[in-house]
């Protein structure tokens, strides 16, 4: 008994060591998230002509679709609402809004490895979708502590998110990552083109890749330096606090498949086969004697 239950730790081990990484490392096909951030945005009224001092908010939807996506890939459709913060505000509005509280608003789709969470183009995406590079909405499983491609929207390319620092946010530790686009000629809204630069940070759970805090400033004008948009937003303080239960609670997870089992079993696994082993040889020499 002790022998074939050794064997059977010991197999649990192998498993835990080598395979179930590749499973629980992996984005779930069932994600559906919402994220929140507020601010505030400096913004021509072009009914004014005017720049206005305004507090905003914006709310992202990111629900992974299970059709397109696979045992690999993961699809992705996502929608973002900038609004103005006034009064009772939903989390979007039409453009018809007779407040005019709708600053912008897009959906985007795209598709992403479930591990290394590298953008992926081809047969994932529908006609029509913008082909991307680069990390877009997580990190990579593992995150190190290095520069990695992230995709700017409004540039249509990839830039620099680079290493900073290890910064811990309600006791989970983090990598914080710098992303920063200056003075560059982009279409800044549609049909116009104008000046564009960001200044962005990432705080990054590095075990599970996902992430928890982001800050921004952005700024939009037009070729003569006219402000179109001039926003500073940044994760809520609860949309932290909830990203950091969120990421806790999956390390756990996959610290648990990854190494507390694997540690059981061999250990395990080994004692039970010595002690089954000792048995045997302790039994056979009762026989002889």
């Amino acid at each position: 008994m002790l022998l074939a239950l050794g064997a059977f730790l010991l197999v649990i081990g192998l498993m835990a060591s080598f395979w179930a990484p590749g499973q629980v490392k992996r984005t779930p096909l069932d994600t559906d998230s919402v994220t929140r951030l507020a601010g505030t945005a400096d913004k021509l009224n072009p009914a004014s002509g005017e720049v206005e001092s305004l507090d905003v908010k914006a709310t992202s939807i990111t629900k992974a679709d299970s059709k397109r996506s696979d045992d690999s890939v993961i699809v992705f459709v996502n929608t973002l609402c900038l609004v103005i913060d006034e009064g009772d505000v939903p989390d979007c509005v039409d453009a018809d809004d007779p407040e005019k509280r709708l600053i912008t608003a897009s959906t985007d789709v795209f598709a992403t490895d479930r591990s290394t969470a590298e953008a992926v183009n081809g047969e994932y995406l529908p006609a029509g979708a913008e082909e991307k590079e680069g990390l877009i909405n997580k990190w990579p499983f593992d995150a190190e502590k290095k520069d990695y491609p992230y995709w700017d929207g409004l540039l249509g390319a990839p830039v620099d998110a680079v290493y900073d620092s290890t910064e811990t946010l309600e006791g989970l530790e983090t990598y914080k990552y710098h992303v920063v686009v200056d003075e560059q000629s982009a279409e800044v809204v549609d049909g116009v083109q104008g000046v564009y630069s960001q200044d962005k940070y990432l705080w990054i759970d590095p075990v599970t890749g996902s992430i928890i805090k982001q800050s921004q400033q952005e700024l939009r004008t037009l070729e003569n330096g006219d402000v179109l948009l001039d926003l500073d937003l940044a994760f809520t303080d609860e949309q932290v606090s909830d990203n950091v239960e969120s990421a806790k609670d999956s390390g756990g997870t996959i610290k648990l498949v990854t190494s507390t089992v694997p540690l059981i079993g061999f250990i395990g696994g080994a004692l039970a086969l010595l002690a089954g082993a000792y048995l045997v040889f302790a039994g056979r020499k009762e026989e002889t004697a």
